[in-house]
C-alpha cells in the first residue's frame, strides 16, 4: 500500500510540475521594455483560428522589430505559457521566431484589445447584499467590475502600441543616420583614392617629362 501511495504521490507531483507556468509578472510601465527583448513585434489581427492543430494565424499590420517578409504569420500552441489568441480580435505580440517561420508567445506582455486571453482578470470585489435585490445589484456589480477592467486593458493597449511607433521611429532615424555616416564615409574613402591615383599620375607625368628633356640635351 505504501508503494501504491508512493507512485499516486509521485504521479500528482509531477502532473503538477508539468502543467505548471513559471511566468513572472510583469509590470504595466515595463511591458513594452520586456516585449522588445523578443525576437519579433508586431501588431496585427487574428485572422484564423484552428483549435484541432491548435494554431493561430495572425494578419501583421505593423512591424516594430525583427524581419518578416510575409504578411501573415501563424503561432502554434507551446504548453501553458503560451497565450491562446482563439478571440478574432486585435493584438499586440511580442514573440519568438521559430526555425519553420512560426511563432512562440510563451510568457511574453503580449496584449489584446479587448483583456479576452491577454492576461488574467482579477475577481471581483466581493459584495454583501441580501434579499431581491441580491442578483441584480451582483449583475451590475460584475458588469462594471468588467467595463472597469475593459477600460484599463485599452489603455495598456493604446500605450503599448504609441511606445512601440516611437521605438519603431527612433530606429528608423538611427538606420538612417548609419547609412548616412555609410555613404559619407565610402564618398571620402573614393575621394582619397582619387587623390591619390591623380597624385600618382601626376608624378608619372612629371617623369615623362623630365626624361624627354634629358633626351633632347
Amino acid at each position: 500500500m505504501k508503494l501504491k501511495h508512493f507512485f499516486i504521490l509521485s504521479f500528482l507531483f509531477i502532473s503538477n510540475y508539468s502543467f505548471s507556468c513559471d511566468c513572472k509578472p510583469i509590470d504595466r510601465e515595463n511591458m513594452v521594455e520586456t516585449g522588445l527583448k523578443f525576437e519579433i513585434v508586431f501588431y496585427g489581427e487574428v485572422i484564423k483560428v484552428d483549435s484541432i492543430k491548435r494554431t493561430y494565424t495572425f494578419r501583421i499590420i505593423e512591424l516594430f522589430k525583427g524581419k518578416y517578409n510575409s504578411q501573415f504569420i501563424t503561432q502554434k500552441y507551446s504548453g501553458n505559457c503560451s497565450i491562446i489568441p482563439s478571440a478574432k480580435q486585435l493584438w499586440i505580440i511580442y514573440a519568438t521566431l521559430n526555425n519553420d517561420k512560426t511563432i512562440d508567445v510563451s510568457c511574453s506582455p503580449s496584449t489584446g484589445f479587448k483583456p479576452y486571453g491577454s492576461g488574467s482578470m482579477p475577481p471581483p470585489p466581493k459584495i454583501k447584499i441580501s434579499q431581491k435585490i441580491d442578483d441584480q445589484i451582483r449583475t451590475l456589480s460584475f458588469y462594471a467590475w468588467d467595463l472597469k477592467f475593459e477600460n484599463r486593458n485599452l489603455q495598456d493597449w493604446i500605450y503599448q502600441l504609441e511606445k512601440l511607433r516611437i521605438y519603431k521611429s527612433l530606429e528608423n532615424q538611427k538606420s538612417e543616420k548609419e547609412k548616412t555616416e555609410t555613404k559619407i564615409a565610402t564618398y571620402s574613402q573614393y575621394i582619397i583614392i582619387s587623390l591619390i591615383v591623380n597624385i600618382v599620375l601626376f608624378l608619372v607625368l612629371i617623369f615623362v617629362i623630365l626624361r624627354k628633356k634629358n633626351l633632347v640635351k
